[in-house]
């Protein structure tokens, strides 16, 4: 075995991590074991691969030299795949991530999170803030503001409806139609990703392969959805302010072009959270993290050192 000082930070390991409570998460990290940690949470259709740039970046010296971990949530890519829509609720993710800090055995940062995974880092935050110095949210909506938008909003209500054709029993099979062509144009629609190489693509299809049942289960296991006839859905939620609030310190970087989660969605965050820095991004969709990856990096970077964006 070669010394800590002879780690490759450029490289990205990948480990299955077996949880006490009998998950398994299949994960991707970077950097020294015991060092401060990272963990990156994806989201819908991804996987963790999507964090490997910004893993390679923090893993350096220079940036921090910090263990970075990217987990691949419950039922996507080779961790565990339950086949019950229960067992994809709020609070099981939550457990997951909170003991895969556990396993780390180190102060945990920065919980960085992006769509779904965003879903599981708010909750955290609040059920759990003593796990987690700082937190940075990546256009995944506060489940506060999102009920409001969802519950009074027909704009947002209309730009979600896409929450309920994934809800159906056939959404699988759809997806996987044409080679996959509905979940190209989720990328597509917004504005052409160039990013979209061709071994990116071949990235994505590995994960699709492997796992799709399981990111379906996320949209039916939430009621945070838009209303619809026999499935009040977001309707009949009603969440009390206690636990949507946030006492780490927050970053929220925003979007503006996201056509599925509209900026109305980052109004009133300072009700919930009294620590936040909110940087809403013009000319960027819901894909920023594949658009602009050494601006992420940047914003990430300032929040960690505790700099005030100009």
């Amino acid at each position: 075995m070669g010394s800590p000082a002879a780690t490759d930070h450029a490289v990205i390991e990948q480990f299955q991590q077996t949880l006490p409570h009998g998950i398994t998460l299949s994960c991707r990290a970077s950097g020294q074991r015991g060092q401060p940690v990272l963990m990156f949470l994806h989201g819908f259709p991804e996987a963790a691969f999507v964090w490997d740039d910004l893993q390679r970046r923090f893993a350096q010296p220079q940036n921090g030299g910090y263990r970075c971990i990217a987990p691949n949530l419950r039922g996507y890519e080779r961790s565990s795949q339950p086949q019950q829509v229960k067992d994809y609720r709020a609070k099981l993710i939550v457990q997951d991530i909170a003991a895969l800090i556990a396993a780390e055995g180190a102060p945990l940062e920065c919980l960085i999170a992006h769509d779904w995974g965003g879903a599981a880092a708010w909750n955290l935050a609040n059920q759990m803030p003593h796990l987690i110095n700082k937190l940075a949210i990546i256009n995944s909506p506060h489940p506060g503001t999102f009920l409001r938008e969802l519950q009074t909003n027909p704009a947002q209500q209309a730009s979600s409806a896409y929450m309920n054709f994934l809800t159906r029993p056939d959404a699988e099979n759809l997806l996987r139609e044409n080679d996959y062509r509905r979940l190209w144009e989720f990328f597509l629609s917004m504005g052409g990703a160039a990013w979209l190489t061709d071994e990116i693509r071949q990235q994505y299809r590995e994960v699709w392969d492997a796992s799709l049942a399981g990111g379906l289960n996320y949209y039916r296991a939430s009621p945070l959805r838009p209303p619809r006839p026999n499935d009040p859905a977001a309707a009949a939620v009603s969440l009390p302010h206690e636990v949507l609030t946030v006492s780490v310190p927050t970053l929220v970087l925003w979007a503006m072009q996201d056509a599925a989660l509209p900026p109305a969605l980052v109004d009133g965050l300072e009700q919930y959270i009294p620590d936040l820095t909110l940087e809403k991004v013009e000319g960027a969709t819901h894909w920023i993290i594949h658009e602009r990856p050494a601006f992420v990096a940047e914003r990430i970077s300032n929040f960690l050192a505790g700099a005030t964006p100009q």
